[in-house]
């Protein structure tokens, strides 16, 4: 899988028809690896996902190499990525938020207010 995405980084660099040809090879590799793998049935890995959403960042005919998923769950995995990206940094915003509160807490003779 590393050969891969080494090969996706120097394919960035082609000119335009050689690129998106040596891309729409690339997929195809990477989908048969993924058929080759000995299970009752082909799953994909967190790298081979990783892989589909960087390529579809990088080449913008992507969906015409595409054979073992529908384009539309690629775009779901890098919403969910995108969105657990952003759950992991406001949560430590929070923690900060809290630290705060209780900075301040003694500071103040009416925190927490009494009845």
């Amino acid at each position: 899988m590393f050969a891969l995405f080494c090969s996706l980084v120097r394919l960035l660099v082609l000119p335009g028809t050689v690129r998106e040809i040596a891309l729409e090879n690339l997929a195809l590799r990477q989908q048969l690896t993924v058929f080759k793998r000995h299970c009752p049935r082909s799953r994909l890995r967190k790298a081979d996902r990783l892989f589909w959403v960087l390529l579809s960042k990088t080449w913008k005919d992507w969906q015409r190499g595409l054979i073992i998923v529908k384009p539309e769950t690629v775009v779901s995995w890098h919403r969910k990525r995108f969105r657990l990206f952003w759950t992991s940094v406001s949560r430590g915003s929070a923690v900060d938020g809290q630290k705060l509160v209780l900075r301040f807490e003694p500071s103040s003779g009416r925190w927490p207010p009494h009845e």
